[in-house]
């Protein structure tokens, strides 16, 4: 059985164990998503706060969102930042991807995989004038206050990685 939408597939399909048993399992097959990690003036830049429907409540979140079948992380990230922080590709002093392969995002569910994403911004940038997003001091303080607060897990595994690969 499959249900399809422009967003994702449901399919429910039979499956054998490997000790010949039948078991009747669901999976996803989603688009993969991206997650930038802004960094202007030694400051976490977050987007505005959203309402998501799948928890029904505002989160705090970095800028985030799909990676369509026709294009490449790099570029979607680019198109993030435009999209969630009005940041055009020449505020951009340097985007790195952090996982070239991407993380699955829950394995035994679904295909979705995770690309993060550091950009360092340009110090030209007037997020002063942006008063909805919020801005987090790259410190340990910082970074500590920051996840007291921080509920999107995916959020959460790009900024750690980036705080790993950063040596922070």
């Amino acid at each position: 059985m499959r249900l399809s939408n422009p967003w994702l597939a449901l399919i429910g399909e039979r499956l054998k164990t490997p000790d010949g048993q039948a078991l009747d399992y669901w999976r996803i097959e989603k688009t993969d998503s991206a997650v930038v990690v802004p960094i202007w003036q030694q400051q976490l830049i977050l987007a505005p706060v959203t309402y998501r429907p799948g928890i029904q409540e505002v989160t705090l979140d970095f800028p985030g969102g799909r990676v369509t079948a026709n294009q490449q992380p790099q570029e979607a990230a680019h198109q993030i930042l435009q999209r969630e922080l009005g940041i055009e590709k020449d505020e951009i002093q340097k985007l790195v991807q952090l996982n070239p392969i991407g993380w699955p995002v829950n394995s035994s569910l679904s295909n979705q995989r995770l690309y993060g994403f550091w950009a360092q911004l340009h110090d030209e940038i007037d997020f002063m004038a942006k008063p909805d997003c919020r801005r987090f001091a790259l410190t340990q303080a910082g970074i500590t206050q920051l996840l007291k607060i921080l509920p999107c897990l995916q959020c959460r595994a790009v900024l750690l990685e980036l705080l790993q690969q950063l040596e922070l």
